[in-house]
């Protein structure tokens, strides 16, 4: 039996000592880690599949623990997609793996493995995405690593871990209406900036966060990577243990001792804070959406891992209804998963899109990453609730990217201008 630590840890360095045969551990010490899942998708998946091949490996260490989800270019959206797209599949058939994920059940992936059960509180989950981070808001630790990284946990179930010191972020106040997680991330990310946390946990706590949905605490988690971090956790309570009391696997709830050593502590009062917007070209560049009035948009697009769960489209309907988009606009509504896209057609809010003049799509990272089904030309401007605005992040390099929430994209669909959602 496994000795039990005497000294004081933050969650993530529970969870990560809990994977590990280590007696103890410290930030900036090498692991090697047990892995619960690992994760690929149609980029990064072909890269592993051929890395572990090269090896000379026979089989993958377990066939439940390997999830495979084309969500980038898929449907395919040309021959090389295709071809991507087809290798997982090959390699899922020839392994045998449970969970690869093909179009028409599949999802955008950091949306559909918390929705599918596969990933919970007390995991260790390693990706070849960057927004792996995503699952720190049920209490796992989840990050993004290298596609040769991932073929190795294919092989052997393990990898490589530098413990990574935690930043504790206390969130106090009330939040305002149309104000929630992203805006609550942007803030962040506006105050520290895109290296504030490079490879560091980032932990989120605070009545504010206690009070938030389990969507919203992904939305966060989702976008820590942005600050530079290798995680974004949230403490598992009450609201995580409702959320995961419907899937059979066994969670473990790990919380910081009181005494835990943090690089820095942040604490803010968001009482009057009021919907974010990320302006171009870096997550960093945050402003209050009430200032951006005067900036003109040609396209929209609501979705993403980000914000593409139910409560967004909700959320964005509920301004949409019975309005219509500003002429010459463009709005793109993605549903992140195969399950949300139903319960979006059953309450009537693919409607609600379609009838407002918008296109309601099939599940996909799409236009998001620059891929497909909503690429911008040289100076066009587009509103998204993704979470990367990066020069040609989502097309031409002379193109512009603003970051928001659901409410904020709905209202300025309507508007044509970046609009706060008080004022339509």
């Amino acid at each position: 039996m496994k000795t039990v630590p005497t000294k004081d840890y933050t969650i993530a360095e529970k969870i990560i000592l809990a994977h590990t045969n280590n007696k103890d551990i410290a930030p900036g010490e090498f692991v090697e880690a047990k892995v619960d899942i690992a994760l690929g998708n149609d980029i990064t998946a072909p890269i592993a599949i051929e890395e572990f091949k090269k090896s000379g490996f026979k089989k993958v260490f377990d066939r439940r623990r390997i999830v495979l989800v084309p969500d980038h270019f898929a449907p395919a959206k040309d021959l090389r997609s295709a071809n991507q797209c087809k290798m997982l599949a090959d390699f899922a058939k020839s392994e045998g793996i449970k969970n690869y994920f093909e179009v028409g059940c599949m999802g955008i992936e950091h949306a559909l493995l918390p929705e599918l059960g596969l990933v919970l509180p007390g995991d260790l989950v390693i990706g070849a995405d960057s927004h792996t981070c995503t699952y720190g808001a049920l209490g796992c630790y989840s990050t993004g690593v290298g596609s040769t990284d991932l073929a190795r946990a294919f092989a052997d179930g393990k990898v490589w871990l530098k413990v990574p010191p935690s930043i504790k972020y206390i969130y106090k106040g009330k939040l305002k209406n149309f104000v929630g997680g992203k805006d609550l991330i942007l803030f962040t990310i506006g105050e520290i900036g895109v290296d504030g946390a490079l490879y560091k946990v980032m932990e989120f706590t605070g009545p504010v966060i206690s009070n938030l949905s389990m969507d919203e605490r992904l939305t966060m988690s989702n976008m820590a990577i942005e600050a530079g971090a290798r995680a974004g956790l949230i403490e598992p309570d009450g609201i995580t243990k409702k959320y995961v009391s419907q899937f059979k696997r066994k969670s473990r709830f790990y919380k910081s001792d009181k005494c835990a050593n943090y690089e820095k502590v942040y604490e803010w009062d968001i009482s009057k804070l009021e919907p974010q917007v990320a302006c171009p070209h870096l997550p960093s560049n945050v402003k209050p959406a009430s200032k951006l009035s005067h900036i003109k948009l040609d396209q929209v697009v609501i979705g993403s891992c980000t914000n593409g769960r139910i409560s967004d489209l909700r959320i964005a309907a509920k301004i949409l209804k019975g309005k219509k988009i500003k002429q010459g606009l463009r709005l793109i509504v993605i549903p992140a998963t195969q399950k949300i896209y139903l319960e979006a057609v059953k309450e009537g809010l693919a409607e609600i899109f379609v009838k407002a003049g918008g296109v309601f799509e099939t599940p996909s990272c799409g236009p998001c990453l620059g891929g497909h089904m909503g690429i911008l030309a040289e100076g066009e401007v587009c509103l998204a609730t993704t979470n990367r605005n990066f020069i040609g992040r989502m097309g031409h390099s002379k193109s512009f990217v603003y970051l928001s929430n659901p409410a904020v994209a709905a209202a300025s669909a309507i508007t044509g201008r970046i609009t706060h959602p008080d004022n339509v």
